[in-house]
This record gives C-alpha cells, sequence and structure tokens, in this order.
C-alpha cells in the first residue's frame, strides 16, 4: 500500500462504468460504457482522461499495469453501521429484539474515546478491502465514535457522510442523549468535520421510535440551518417496527410522515430499507428527491421482508444499494448485490448486473448530488478506482472463460466475486489496500 500519490498515474485494465442510468431489465443498456485494455490518466488524484493500451503515456507518468483486469469506479456504500462489525453474523432474532440483544451492547463501548478510535480504523480499513471507498455511516450516539470516522477516513482520503446518533428514548440509558446536549454536539460537529477534506455531516436520526417528537424537530431544525448536511435513517425496515410508529405518533399519515413532518424528508436523505411503504410514500420520496437504501442481505437475514425495487423505479425514487452491516452479513459489495438479485427474483423479477452495479457506484454518487466527485471514469471525478481480478478459483475461472457476451462475463464474477478478487483499491489515486487484504490468492486475471 502506497502512502502518497504521484503526481501523474496511469493505470492500465478494462475500465468499466456508466454514463447514465440503464434501464430496468435491459441487458442491452446504452449508459454501459466498457474501455478494455486503456489507461485511465489519473493528475494530483483526479481523473485526466483515458486512452487505449497500447498508446502508453510518456515516461513522466508512474504506470501500473493491470492489463486483464477489472477497473471499477470505487463502491459506495450508503447505508452501514460501523459499530456492528463486533456483533455481525448474530444469531435469531427480528429487528427489535436484535437491537437490544445485540446492537445496544455492542454500541455502549463506543463510549470510550479509545474503543472509539480503534473501532473506526478497523472499520474503515475493512471498507477498503472489500473495494468500497466512499460510505454513509451510523456510528453510535457518542460524540467520539464521530470524531474517530471523521479523522480516521480524512487520514485514508475516503469520502465519508457520518454524524452523531441522536436517541433520547426507548434505548438503555447509557445510549441516551437529551435534545439539548445532542444540538451542541452536532453543531460542534458540523462547525469541525462538515465541508473539511471530503467528509460531510449526517444528521443522524437512529429511527423514529428511539427520538421524541423533540428532538425530531431540532433534527429537522439542524438540517434547514445547515442546508449542505445530509440526513440518514431508518424507515419502514419491518412489520413490528411500522406497527410502533403507528402507536407513537398516531397523527402521522405513515412510518414516512413522521419524518416528513419533521423537515426531515429532503434531497439530501437516505433512507434505509423502505420496505413496507405504500403509493403515498414513495411519491413523497420522488418529490423530495430523496433516496431509498435498499439493503438486501440485512433484510433477508433478519426476514424484514422483500424491497419492492421495481415499483421504486416506476414511482421515480432514487435507489441505492448498502450492505447494513451488521445486521447485514458482509461488508462486500458483491455479495450484497447477490443478495439484491435473489429478493428481486422472489418477486418475479431480474435484476441485471448493470443496475446493480450502477446502484453501487454512479447512481449512489447521484443520489448523494456527489456525481461530479465519485461514482463514475468522467474527467474531473476523484479517482477512486478499484482494480478487480475476473475470477478467483477453478469454479469462477471455468465461469469466466466460457461467458458468452459481456453482461453474463460481468454478472459471473458479480455473483460469484468478493472481497478476495480485490488487487488495489485506489484513493484519490493513493493504493490505500491494507496490507493484510493484499496477500497471494489463486487469481486469474
Amino acid at each position: 500500500m502506497t502512502t502518497m500519490s504521484p503526481s501523474k498515474l496511469a493505470l492500465r485494465g478494462d475500465l468499466l462504468d456508466f454514463t447514465g442510468t440503464p434501464e430496468w431489465a435491459v441487458v442491452d443498456a446504452a449508459a454501459v460504457r466498457f474501455r478494455p485494455d486503456h489507461w485511465l490518466l489519473i493528475e494530483g488524484g483526479r481523473i485526466t482522461g483515458v486512452q487505449p493500451g497500447d498508446q502508453a503515456p510518456g515516461a513522466d507518468w508512474v504506470q501500473h499495469d493491470h492489463r486483464g483486469r477489472l477497473l471499477l469506479p470505487g463502491f459506495i456504500d450508503t447505508h452501514v453501521h460501523s459499530p456492528q462489525i463486533d456483533m455481525i453474523a448474530s444469531y435469531g432474532a427480528e429487528l427489535l429484539d436484535w437491537l437490544h440483544t445485540y446492537t445496544f451492547p455492542a454500541e455502549m463501548r463506543f463510549a470510550d474515546p479509545a474503543v472509539s478510535q480503534a473501532g473506526a480504523a478497523r472499520f474503515l480499513d475493512a471498507l477498503l478491502a472489500s473495494g468500497t471507498t466512499s460510505a454513509v455511516v451510523f456510528p453510535t450516539v457518542h460524540k467520539a465514535s464521530a470524531d474517530a470516522l471523521f479523522a480516521g477516513a480524512s487520514a485514508r482520503g475516503m469520502r465519508l457522510v457520518t454524524g452523531k446518533v441522536l436517541m433520547d428514548r426507548h434505548a438503555p440509558p447509557a445510549l441516551c442523549d437529551d435534545v439539548a446536549g445532542a444540538e451542541r454536539d452536532c453543531v460542534d460537529l458540523i462547525e469541525r468535520w462538515h465541508g473539511v477534506g471530503r467528509n460531510a455531516y449526517a444528521v443522524t436520526v437512529r429511527f423514529a421510535p428511539t427520538s421524541t417528537p423533540a428532538q425530531l424537530a431540532m433534527a429537522g431544525q439542524l438540517c434547514a440551518a445547515y442546508p449542505g448536511t445530509y440526513m440518514q435513517t431508518h424507515v419502514a425496515e419491518n412489520r413490528d417496527e411500522v406497527e410502533w410508529v403507528r402507536q407513537l405518533f398516531p397523527q402521522a399519515r405513515s412510518y414516512l410522515d413522521v419524518y416528513a413532518r419533521a423537515g426531515l424528508l429532503h434531497a439530501r436523505s437516505v433512507l434505509a430499507h423502505g420496505i413496507w411503504l405504500d403509493a403515498n410514500d414513495r411519491a413523497a420520496i420522488r418529490d423530495s428527491g430523496a433516496q431509498v437504501a435498499h439493503s438486501p442481505s440485512s433484510n433477508l437475514f433478519l426476514g424484514s421482508g422483500l424491497f419492492d425495487w421495481h415499483a421504486a423505479v416506476q414511482a421515480g425514487i432514487h435507489v441505492s444499494v448498502a450492505t447494513d452491516v451488521g445486521a447485514g452479513t458482509s461488508l462486500s459489495m458483491q455479495r450484497t448485490l447477490a443478495d439484491a438479485y435473489k429478493v428481486q427474483a422472489l418477486a418475479g423479477q431480474r435484476l441485471t448486473a448493470w443496475k446493480a452495479l450502477h446502484s453501487a457506484t454512479r447512481g449512489a454518487a447521484q443520489a448523494l448530488g456527489l456525481a461530479g466527485e465519485i461514482g463514475s471514469f468522467d474527467v474531473g471525478c476523484t479517482a477512486d478506482v478499484c482494480v478487480w481480478h475476473w475470477a478467483s478459483g477453478a469454479v469462477a475461472e471455468r465461469r469466466h472463460a466460457l461467458a458468452r457476451d459481456l453482461h453474463e462475463r460481468v454478472f459471473a464474477w458479480l455473483t460469484l466475486s468478493d472481497e478476495r478478487n480485490l488487487a488495489a483499491a485506489y484513493v484519490a489515486g493513493v493504493d490505500r489496500l491494507p496490507a493484510a487484504a493484499a496477500a497471494p490468492q489463486e487469481v486469474s486475471g
């Protein structure tokens, strides 16, 4: 792993990204941009051009030859919990029981700044080792946990959106804040980190049941006072949760309406899950410009339900894809997208490799308002680039060799690959792949 970016860097390989949004269930999508054996040119950490592989850049360029490997923009994970890698793969509970049995005890440890710092480093390195270079992250209720994430991401050059969790009821006392104290912490974190380097602040409401109406109103006021900030929360994940929200907020038309009434539904809102939404909810999300962070692995693991992606597309909603670790069982975006395919298959729909990959690259960047920075190989974008072996192991190698066209080749890679296929992870032109993740493997290409 290098720690400094050369002023002029050229990466050679098979470049794959998107120029627009692939249509639903269309294999021959015009938005796919595939340039096999090309040089990706990077100056000062930004992409400056592309040229064919047989036209080598000059001697003043540092050249990394990844010929025969797949180059993709770094993945963007739009919903993930940094402390929950401590309790990933925990057995036998649905959402509400799972929170109290596993999640809250794990998050209590992050009151210690040393635990937060070590946890942030472990989590961020694990993201990079999975090919994820940008993320929207839930830390804990503790200010130190957000501080540690911002500092750790800054040290690695990553694009990070996060913020202290707001939670002033229906949680253990050790994890509850209060409205005034939480507001002070948020303002301090915003003024210290938001817009500094590649950091952005997210007003972070755990979910409606764990915030009083007064705290939700305060969160909405923060969004209004700092219009460049994001808002992240959970919505309509589990049927018991939806019923609980109905009892707690009887004046609201729906779970989503709780957030809308508090000023928390806007173009920079990241809404995790969104399984149990109705047509009015979908219309409200579309009209606000917010996005749904679909978390298929988590939904399957907790038995929460099956997200209707096609209905969201028909309603005009931005959909990104998220690992949602620790209910999600892997930080690997390929594993997560493979689960997304299975969820849609159960609904009689077919998720193409193009729609899947777009949702974790350019599509996620567009939903976050960051398409000029991340998610593609457009000139001017930050050079967040991951290099992947096309196949790892005898089965994948055989499947790769027999692929009949590009979509079949990429779909097989998406289904059979994971972090073991990762060869390099460049963040702003610097290879940040942790040393432990770069061990020799049995790979092809």
